[in-house]
């Protein structure tokens, strides 16, 4: 009788099983009654206002990664004293109001670039003048991701 007690319990898991399998097929199942219920849901308008708002949103959110795209600036200065890194964007924002400075604080330096130039050459210009404001300074052209300007764009395709 011990010998036949395994056989017992492998025919006992597959009898299981099997009940398993079956009822689980009807529980599954979907009825095919004729009493429906129908749901009838009341939109709140400011979901619409909302929507609206997302998309307008997200269009602004494209058109602004639409005007960036890879350039180059000047990096004109990296130094830990701040105030003088902020009287040289002064300068720079005085003498050179069509191109923006940007300030970054990367531990302990800061750094102030300069410009959203397309091309080196035009990058070039700006360099020179920049050395002989700050009385021979090292000026070095970074790649950078820039801001493009819409009429920049439009000059560029003009020139090609």
């Amino acid at each position: 009788m011990v010998l036949f007690l395994p056989v017992q319990v492998l025919d006992m898991k597959k009898l299981i099983f099997s009940i398993l399998c079956f009822t689980s097929l009807q529980t599954f199942a979907q009825s095919d009654s004729a009493n429906t219920i129908a749901v009838v849901v009341h939109k709140d308008f400011r979901l619409d206002i909302l929507a609206r708002k997302e998309a307008e949103l997200n269009l602004a959110a494209t058109k602004a990664a639409a005007r960036s795209g890879m350039g180059y600036r000047l990096q004109v200065l990296s130094t830990n004293d701040r105030d003088m890194a902020m009287k040289i964007r002064t300068q720079l924002l005085q003498k050179f109001p069509e191109q923006k400075p940007y300030m970054s604080f990367q531990a302990p330096y800061v750094k102030l670039t300069f410009g959203n130039f397309i091309t080196k050459q035009e990058a070039e210009l700006y360099k020179s003048q920049i050395s002989r404001m700050l009385g021979g300074a090292s000026v070095y052209i970074i790649s950078q991701r820039i801001e493009i300007k819409p009429e920049k764009e439009i000059k560029d395709d003009n020139n090609k």
